[in-house]
């Protein structure tokens, strides 16, 4: 169990670190929670928002799933979304793909994985409305990057048509949805210009930001 140890070890010097720099972090911590982003991203531990971000404790409410997925039928997500909006008041929500993705991946293999292949059906229905854009692209690398956007950008669109974000809409609420991917080669974000703030209608703003990857992808 040594490396459960250093689990603890690195908790105990990191506390210790946050105390030194800043004495009432924790203080202030403890009393509020009131960040101004909500972050739903993919699982992989290779993606820490936080991290990419340079955002410390409490300023980033998270969710993550394989795949980054926003199905109107998972509790989880909506409760986190719910949450995040209506109470946290959240100002940005950002849907955080990242290329290289093992979901993206398996989705396209289309290999059997057991429970999992009825989480990747979603991110495979992205594949069957995109497909013309996809077999558009020479080589494998390019289909699972390009696919990666495409599932982020329908990813938005989800979020901005869950009755949580009309009623927030409805109500005057100041929110904006986002679409980045991150690249786990250099570290870098990609906004993908799929920006939601209410004044343009969803299907609008996926049109132009399909637009925007046809062209990156030098798709006529």
């Amino acid at each position: 169990m040594d490396f459960l140890a250093e689990l603890f070890e690195n908790n105990r010097r990191w506390a210790a670190e946050a105390v030194a720099s800043d004495p009432a972090f924790f203080a202030r911590l403890e009393a509020i929670q009131a960040p101004a982003y909500l972050w739903i991203g993919c699982s992989d531990s290779r993606v820490p928002a936080n991290q990419i971000t340079g955002l410390r404790p409490g300023e980033v409410f998270v969710h993550r799933n394989v795949g980054n997925v926003v199905v109107h039928t998972d509790l989880n997500c909506l409760s986190v979304l719910q949450y995040a909006v209506d109470v946290l008041c959240v100002r940005h929500v950002m849907v955080v793909g990242h290329y290289g993705c093992g979901g993206i991946k398996a989705a396209l293999a289309g290999r059997s994985l057991g429970l999992i292949d009825n989480w990747l059906r979603h991110i495979q229905d992205v594949a069957e409305r995109h497909a013309s854009i996809l077999a558009a692209l020479a080589d494998d690398d390019a289909i699972q990057r390009c696919l990666s956007e495409l599932n982020v950008i329908e990813q938005v669109r989800n979020v901005a048509r869950t009755t949580l974000v009309g009623d927030a809409r409805r109500r005057g609420q100041q929110l904006a949805l986002h679409g980045w991917v991150y690249d786990l080669a250099d570290g870098g974000l990609r906004d993908l210009k799929v920006s939601m703030t209410g004044e343009v209608p969803p299907d609008t703003v996926v049109a132009g930001a399909l637009a925007d990857l046809r062209a990156r992808y030098g798709i006529a």
